[in-house]
């Protein structure tokens, strides 16, 4: 596993993350000096994927506590920070637990500004661990496939990216399969490009291709099909949040691969760290909250255009048309073969995860 982060701080104590609107085509590394930069980063998805997300808020708290103490401004703008960036972002879970968090550790402080620079390290480290214990946990079920298919190769399908990118290292959906591949498992992933962003397309497969993952990308729509055909052995996908009964919100489309994989007999897997569960919800259809974006990220696409090379960004439709453009769906625990977390593997239900987070009862 190549070592770099996603996320990480500079010699004079500012925070840089990398531009994911750029990938895969450019390479462009974006400073952090203020929390109204760390809220941006999070509005306009310079940073995506919920653990990252959250890192990216508590860096903000801490750049606000900075710039209170050099400012010498009034407690209450970091009280502002905090509205600000609880605001950025409506469906991820450990946006607000960060914060959270964040909130806890300075209330209980008197040196301000340390408190909040190690607390945001303090979660950067814990998604790391994290999200490599989720990859220990589902190793055992790539392995379980392969050794099922005398070691043909496994073939995995995602949506959206959960990979390390919306993550700070190993990521939640990637984490067993990087392990298994530096196992020598044959691995390969189905990568749906996942309209209308395409973080499958721009991230999923830039990463994989970093890490050599052997990998093809597809159409949102042809999961349906290559399962029909004996073309999928499992499906992996993330959460931005997952309610206390087991129901999951990921990226819009994950439900009809649910569904598609419910069936064809295809187990469906969801990959989450403890921080995106909601235990005061249960209902997820009509208690999580689902961001709706702006009806131009559905018009228009994005990508290196052929004849100049350049990033271009063009109409799909007909100018009058209007968009409807849903950031999530919510997938019922029903559909959901197991979840898999940093303690272990849990059926989607309530009794299942408070078998492994009993703290929650």
């Amino acid at each position: 596993m190549s070592k770099f982060r996603t996320i990480w701080t500079t010699e004079d104590r500012f925070v840089e993350v990398i531009d994911q609107r750029k990938l895969p085509h450019e390479w462009v590394v974006v400073k952090l000096e203020t929390y109204e930069d760390a809220e941006l980063a999070i509005k306009e998805m310079t940073v995506r994927g919920a653990p990252l997300i959250g890192a990216t808020a508590a860096y903000g708290i801490y750049l606000a506590v900075r710039e209170m103490i050099e400012e010498e401004l009034d407690p209450s703008f970091v009280d502002e920070a905090f509205s600000a960036l609880r605001a950025s972002r409506p469906t991820a879970v450990n946006l607000f637990w960060a914060l959270d968090k964040m909130q806890k550790a300075l209330d209980e402080s008197t040196d301000f500004l340390t408190t909040a620079w190690d607390m945001a390290g303090q979660i950067v480290e814990e998604d790391i661990e994290t999200c490599r214990m989720i990859g220990v946990h589902g190793l055992p079920i790539i392995e379980e496939i392969s050794n099922r298919k005398k070691g043909e190769t496994v073939n995995i399908l995602t949506h959206c990216n959960a990979g390390m990118l919306g993550c700070i290292e190993w990521g939640t959906i990637t984490s067993p399969i990087y392990q298994a591949v530096q196992k020598g498992i044959k691995v390969h992933v189905w990568v749906d490009e996942t309209r209308p962003r395409n973080q499958g397309s721009n991230l999923t497969c830039y990463e994989l291709t970093r890490h050599g993952v052997d990998h093809t990308l597809i159409v949102d729509n042809t999961g349906g099909h290559l399962m029909q055909h004996g073309q999928v052995d499992m499906v992996i996908v993330g959460t931005d949040r997952t309610t206390r009964s087991g129901d999951v919100a990921n990226k819009i489309g994950t439900y009809l691969k649910a569904l598609a994989a419910k069936d064809n007999q295809v187990p469906f897997y969801v990959a989450l760290p403890s921080t995106t569960l909601d235990m005061t919800i249960r209902d997820g259809l009509t208690e999580i909250p689902i961001e709706e974006r702006n009806q131009d990220e559905v018009r228009y696409s994005t990508g290196k255009a052929q004849s100049t090379g350049k990033i271009e960004s063009v109409l799909i439709c007909p100018e009058t048309t209007k968009a409807a453009n849903y950031g999530f769906d919510v997938t019922p625990a029903r559909l959901v073969s197991k979840l898999i977390t940093e303690r272990g593997i849990c059926d989607a239900s309530e009794e299942g995860i408070l078998e492994l987070f009993p703290e929650y009862r």
